[in-house]
């Protein structure tokens, strides 16, 4: 994960309504170990939270963010970026109450072929460590746990010929809407796909599909934990779903099986999707068997089309199969 450039400023904000105050460092951070781990672990911690996908908003001169970037990336002052950027960020705290200060990383780095703008509003919390001379001593470190704000910008994709509306992620925040609106504003993201609703439209397509090809119960649930795996494997690495590649795992002797099938059936689905992992927690497949009855469906299907009624330990089942309709009528013919 090369970073190409890095800075921290300071913006100094209490809660008692006093105005902010904006210490600005002046040059880039030198390259270091140190920053490589924090980058890292940054990144690590940015993965697992929840996440907002967008897009910067036209309007330049309300959300004047994305020109000073743009300005950036074709001059290359990265400093004076960064501190007008910093300086627009503590405005807007000003005007937001429940927003505290903090260090703000801005941090330009790149993998896997793309440049990406990472942003993060980084608190300290206190610690007892040992010192070299074998003391106990208090000690000050970022508290990596505590982020709340922060955002990542795929450069790459933003400068591209077709970019997508997804090429920005910030996090949802813990202090509710009014933080990360005000945060949202920051950026000038104008949101552009829903992650949860996403994910669940796939997983829809999925069960979907898997039902019309009738598909052994073995085979099914190996497609289920291949493309859970997949799902959680880029939610870790903070990357989208790629239909694509997906469809090559859902079947590798029919690679294009599942994405045609979603394109034919006109899911209105992404070519990249950013996953969910609260709604992949939730589909996974529940099976049983026993003296010749085997049930199996997907856990997300419990409590609408499948109720489970523990005083009486019977399932009913809503909008049975067709296939399985089918053969029942065919048997009492």
């Amino acid at each position: 994960m090369p970073i190409q450039r890095s800075i921290v400023h300071l913006i100094d904000k209490q809660p008692d309504g006093q105005p902010a105050v904006l210490h600005a460092r002046d040059s880039e951070l030198a390259a270091s170990q140190a920053m490589e781990d924090l980058l890292a672990r940054l990144n690590d911690t940015y993965n697992a939270k929840p996440k907002v996908w967008g897009f910067f908003n036209n309007d330049s001169v309300t959300y004047p963010f994305s020109t000073w970037l743009g300005r950036y990336l074709d001059d290359g002052d990265f400093v004076a970026f960064s501190r007008q950027a910093a300086d627009h960020l503590k405005t807007l705290m000003e005007g937001n109450n429940l927003s505290v200060g903090g260090h703000v990383l801005f941090a330009h780095y790149r993998q896997d072929e793309s440049d990406y703008l990472a942003i993060a509003l980084l608190h300290h919390s206190e610690g007892v460590g040992v010192t070299e001379s074998l003391d106990v001593a208090s000690t000050r470190q970022l508290d990596l746990a505590q982020l709340h704000l922060a955002a990542r910008i795929d450069l790459s994709d933003w400068r591209s010929d077709a970019p997508s509306k997804q090429y920005i992620s910030f996090t949802k925040g813990k202090g509710g809407k009014r933080i990360a609106d005000y945060f949202r504003d920051f950026i000038g993201c104008e949101e552009g796909l829903d992650a949860p609703g996403e994910t669940r439209t796939l997983l829809k397509a999925f069960s979907d599909y898997v039902e019309s090809e009738d598909f052994a119960e073995e085979q099914a649930r190996e497609k289920t934990d291949n493309l859970i795996d997949y799902a959680n494997t880029q939610a870790r690495a903070g990357q989208p779903i790629t239909l694509d590649e997906l469809s090559g795992l859902v079947d590798d002797e029919r690679p294009k099986a599942f994405y045609d099938y979603i394109r034919n059936k006109d899911y209105g689905l992404a070519a990249e999707i950013p996953p969910d992992k609260r709604t992949l927690h939730q589909f996974r497949r529940l099976t049983g068997r026993a003296g010749g009855l085997s049930i199996s469906f997907e856990s997300h299907l419990l409590g609408s089309q499948v109720e489970y009624d523990e005083t009486q330990d019977r399932l009913i089942i809503h909008q049975v199969p067709t296939s399985l309709r089918d053969q029942i009528k065919r048997r009492g013919e």
